[in-house]
């Protein structure tokens, strides 16, 4: 598998990039990616899929918290997604192809693709396509990950030499009340790391004190964290965390 490149654990990671609304740069915009490079922090964006199956950087489901529009993301074409101003932004959503010209491998670049399943279940790949072939000619550092295993599987036949790792956490109901509890159980467990060929994972730091985590971190497994909002709590994450994702504050 694929080994998580030693520039996502040098620096810490921009949560959503270097995200600040009262300075005009909205989560996951090109004004926040633009900063984080600057900065020279490593940058996490999510993808979410348009109705013409482009990988637009976007992360919730729906458009109405970061816009001034309502309705699903996958409704609308990248052309017509990129029309639309995120809050407290002056540009449109980006896609990934945009993205990555932006980045063009000047600092680490961890990307999470959302669930497009509903329940961590089966139904995924057109996103993951759409990701490995824009990332096919991609120089720089770059590693994907997602909270479902099935994406990070599809991400292993389609992107085989890019490193990959699952997005993790304690799976509580209050959290993730859509889920049914055998999912949140199984999920909790991370027992899909070595059959996806994953080569890390990035856990939520309020449960890093897991035994799977410590587990998999004896193995030599990198172990990344989200999401850090003060120095204090970056503090506590990194008696066991590799690295931190960050926002909120100056890491």
């Amino acid at each position: 598998m694929p080994a998580l490149p030693p520039a996502f654990l040098d620096r810490p990671i921009a949560h959503r990039a270097l995200h600040d609304k009262s300075q005009g740069r909205p989560e996951n915009s090109v004004e926040a990616i633009r900063a984080a490079v600057e900065a020279g922090y490593g940058i996490e964006i999510d993808l979410q899929l348009s109705s013409d199956g482009e990988a637009m950087v976007f992360h919730d489901y729906d458009l109405a918290r970061l816009t001034a529009v309502e309705g699903s993301v996958r409704a609308r074409s990248a052309a017509e997604l990129g029309a639309i101003p995120l809050r407290y932004g002056a540009a449109g959503i980006p896609t990934l192809a945009e993205v990555l010209t932006l980045v063009a491998g000047r600092v680490p670049l961890l990307i999470e693709v959302k669930d497009q399943d509903g329940g961590m279940g089966p139904d995924v790949g057109s996103l993951e396509r759409r990701a490995a072939e824009l990332l096919a000619g991609y120089d720089g550092p770059v590693a994907l990950m997602s909270f479902n295993p099935h994406s990070v599987a599809a991400l292993a036949r389609l992107a085989p030499d890019l490193p990959r790792g699952l997005t993790t956490c304690g799976y509580t109901a209050d959290d993730y009340p859509t889920l049914p509890p055998a999912t949140r159980e199984r999920l909790r467990g991370i027992p899909d790391f070595d059959r996806t060929g994953a080569s890390f994972i990035s856990h939520h730091w309020r449960d890093l004190g897991s035994p799977r985590v410590s587990e998999l971190q004896a193995a030599g497994v990198p172990v990344l964290c989200w999401t850090i909002r003060s120095p204090a709590e970056e503090a506590e994450a990194r008696k066991v965390a590799g690295n931190i994702t960050f926002e909120g504050y100056t890491a």
